[in-house]
């Protein structure tokens, strides 16, 4: 299953996937094209990078002058603190005047452009200039900490295995930020409440098929392009950064329209939709299924988040939170697999996976 990549990643700290360069353009040319002036006058941080290895750091260096920014930093992990045991430094880093064996190897390094050092008349990738860190460079330490402040954007895709840290840290600083998650965490109890809110979002890419990472990991690879190692994770985008997508509502049909001509076989052909048995809502098992017409809640996928509107939609909250499991072990004489709901089919009860509960904003007509 594609969550068992996840754990697995999880469990065996396995962070080293790696963001494709065509995927970070993709994503933040809508933020800009949206807003030209987004990133004009502000500092970027990538606080999670390999800045030698990095696509973040790549495209917004070489996007500095499009996007106005004012400095660019980007920060590494220490080859320890990574747990690498077979690892050699690279020219880039051997033959500068910098270049220390030991720091190379317990010390994180900081990359910044923020001045035109080849005197070309641009700033550009050539323009980056790096020194070793105190520390080893983890996000959490004080020295990382300070830039963070100093930012006005932070991106990054963070190690899946701390991201509850990192996205503490996140939203401590109260910034500006686009990352990158896994799907399942927008149902965690630290995430779901900012997106509850319209405090967080998901970025403008659909989640459909998941993100390819390359990978420094050969034991782990799902396909070789272009003899590079890559890896298919169900990753999304989230952030609190504006983008057309997110004010866009669905286009829906009626519930009568949905009943007689859905595409989806679990709802063609009924009398009505099913209603959960332990809350008060009607289950709507696809996002292209909700009925346009119906005021009342609604429990849908969790997929329904990269495409809600909060202008169409209200979200009311999460099965976790809400789901009645009194009533399932008055049923069952048991809890059956946890918080979640259920319908009931033929007398039997069939539990479903994670729901979100919306109810449509009653100034749409």
């Amino acid at each position: 299953m594609a969550n068992d990549k996840l754990y697995n990643a999880k469990q065996a700290k396995n962070d080293e996937f790696y963001t494709q360069y065509y995927d970070i353009e993709n994503e933040v040319k809508e933020y800009f094209d949206y807003n030209h002036d987004i990133f004009r006058g502000k500092t970027i941080l990538l606080p999670c990078d390999d800045p030698e290895w990095s696509n973040f750091t790549k495209f917004f260096a070489q996007n500095f002058e499009k996007f106005g920014l004012k400095k660019l930093i980007s920060t590494s992990y220490a080859v320890e603190s990574k747990k690498i045991n077979e690892w050699e430094p690279t020219l880039f880093e051997t033959e500068s005047p910098y270049y220390d064996a030991d720091k190379s190897r317990t010390n994180g390094k900081i990359f910044i452009l923020d001045e035109d050092i080849n005197n070309d008349g641009r700033f550009n990738i050539n323009d980056l200039h790096w020194s070793y860190l105190e520390g080893d460079g983890d996000f959490r330490s004080d020295e990382v900490k300070a830039l963070r402040d100093e930012a006005d954007i932070i991106v990054t895709n963070p190690p899946f295995s701390i991201f509850r840290e990192y996205f503490a840290w996140l939203m401590e600083s109260g910034k500006q930020f686009l990352m990158i998650a896994n799907k399942n965490c927008i149902t965690y109890k630290e995430v779901f409440p900012y997106i509850k809110a319209d405090k967080i979002w998901a970025g403008h890419r659909l989640w459909s098929g998941g993100m390819w990472f390359e990978t420094k990991n050969p034991d782990d690879v799902d396909e070789v392009v272009d003899g590079v190692n890559m890896k298919n994770i169900p990753a999304i985008w989230l952030t609190n950064m504006d983008h057309e997508r997110h004010h866009e509502p669905l286009k829906l049909m009626t519930m009568e329209r949905n009943l007689k001509h859905s595409k989806h076989k679990e709802i063609r052909g009924k009398n009505e939709y099913d209603k959960y048995v332990n809350y008060d809502a009607i289950e709507v098992p696809y996002t292209d299924a909700i009925p346009e017409d119906y005021n009342g809640i609604m429990g849908v996928p969790i997929s329904f988040i990269e495409k809600y509107c909060p202008d169409q939609f209200e979200i009311i909250g999460i099965g976790l939170e809400l789901a009645d499991m009194d009533i399932i072990r008055e049923k069952l004489g048991k809890l059956d697999g946890g918080p979640r709901f259920y319908i009931e089919q033929n007398g039997e009860l069939i539990r479903l996976y994670e729901r979100i509960l919306i109810q449509k904003r009653q100034n749409i007509l």
